[in-house]
């Protein structure tokens, strides 16, 4: 087993209270899932995400930890956060990647697969 390896899953939901779509303003939400899977202790330092729009439009975000926060996750823990992104179209995409450190200072990067963002459509 990798001594630092994580699993990384991803929720999203349409907020259509915060959208306003005749002024291009869609928003999501996302719920992170990042479970230590490995041996060491592992700390989250700092994110870059990659937000693609409907037109192929691409956004760069990088910043320190996630809400806020560096968790600390040993072997077995989780830890889960929600954070949001509005896009110009109904749809897109995301994807990234964490940056982490374990407690023996062995530095990695842990990629985020990529997710959609999609307005629901309604049916008349």
């Amino acid at each position: 087993m990798n001594p630092h390896e994580i699993s990384i899953t991803v929720k999203t939901q349409y907020l259509a209270e915060q959208s306003d779509p005749d002024n291009r303003q869609f928003a999501f939400a996302y719920t992170v899932t990042i479970k230590n899977t490995g041996t060491a202790s592992i700390q989250l330092i700092a994110r870059h995400w990659f937000i693609t729009d409907g037109e192929n439009d691409v956004q760069e975000v990088r910043g320190l930890g996630v809400v806020g926060q560096q968790p600390l996750l040993r072997a077995g823990e989780q830890f889960e956060y929600t954070s949001w992104a509005t896009l110009p179209t109904p749809a897109g995409t995301m994807r990234g990647e964490y940056f982490c450190v374990t407690e023996e200072a062995q530095f990695f990067q842990a990629p985020i697969p990529e997710f959609a963002l999609v307005m629901p459509r309604t049916l008349h």
